[in-house]
């Protein structure tokens, strides 16, 4: 654990959702770079796991793990008074945190969609309030959110995870435009498929003898070839140092080949050709 004399001309970064994907690489880069990094999550059962991460890239000193609920208010609180009190500053939140709901529309229990939106929109919102008292005041900050491929078009099965993420994109465009005038630029990464291991913790909501079967299995065989030629996900995380660095970040950064091919269809195709493509490709 680093104390403040030892950090307190060091950028200090918060990454949600840091035990293990884009969160623990992008925290990794992050502290290579020379930021102070204030790993977050919520099961620090994996906090050793990450330290170890830490030591092996020689930041140990550079970095610190803390418990985060993004659900959970009085926790986000909490958090955020310490960091203020410890650090005195926060230069950069990454909304890293979520996870996927799978299945389609009419299959997925009411529960499963608010406890989507409670982690990945309202989460994100949460955390970014507590945050924006503090930057604002310095006129000075970066908040960085992770959105995804799905957060372009709504892709069948991913109803659930798609909506939640078109939502962060709202919202980061509104919150973009009201923190113009306070120097804090608000970015949205969207990173398509990637080599995370994140498949493992989705959840799926398929019935026996669904009337979808065949979407649903054409879905999931489309999904694991995918996963199975994903990319390093430390693109991601280089993307994310590249907009710490960048002065005048623009809105958007989309990665992965499957997503700026996801991207360039919603921006120049007429709807009736996306829904052709995907059918032919998903159904």
């Amino acid at each position: 654990m680093a104390n403040v004399g030892q950090i307190i001309n060091q950028p200090v970064a918060i990454i949600t959702g840091a035990s293990s994907g884009f969160g623990l690489l992008t925290s990794i880069r992050l502290a290579l770079e020379g930021y102070f990094v204030i790993a977050t999550m919520r099961d620090m059962g994996k906090k050793e796991g990450v330290l170890a991460k830490a030591k092996e890239n020689g930041v140990l000193e550079h970095f610190e793990v803390m418990r985060l609920d993004i659900t959970d208010t009085g926790n986000i609180a909490d958090v955020i008074e310490q960091v203020m009190e410890r650090w005195g500053r926060i230069d950069v939140l990454v909304n890293n945190a979520g996870y996927a709901v799978m299945g389609v529309i009419e299959e997925v229990p009411m529960p499963d969609w608010r406890a989507q939106f409670d982690t990945n929109f309202f989460g994100t919102v949460a955390v970014t309030k507590a945050v924006l008292p503090h930057m604002r005041v310095r006129k000075q900050g970066k908040i960085i959110n992770v959105s995804s491929g799905a957060g372009i078009i709504g892709f069948s099965n991913t109803g659930p995870y798609s909506a939640s993420k078109f939502a962060v994109e709202g919202f980061s465009e509104a919150l973009r435009l009201e923190l113009l005038p306070f120097s804090i630029p608000v970015v949205l990464v969207q990173p398509g498929t990637y080599d995370t291991g994140i498949s493992a913790k989705h959840v799926y909501h398929a019935k026996l003898n669904s009337p979808y079967s065949k979407m649903i299995e054409r879905f999931n065989q489309f999904n694991k070839k995918s996963e199975k030629n994903a990319p390093n996900p430390i693109q991601v995380a280089n993307t994310i140092v590249k907009i710490c660095r960048a002065r005048s970040p623009k809105l958007r950064y989309v990665c992965g080949n499957d997503a700026k091919m996801i991207f360039v269809m919603k921006k120049l195709f007429p709807w009736r050709l996306i829904e052709f493509i995907l059918r032919k490709a998903l159904h």
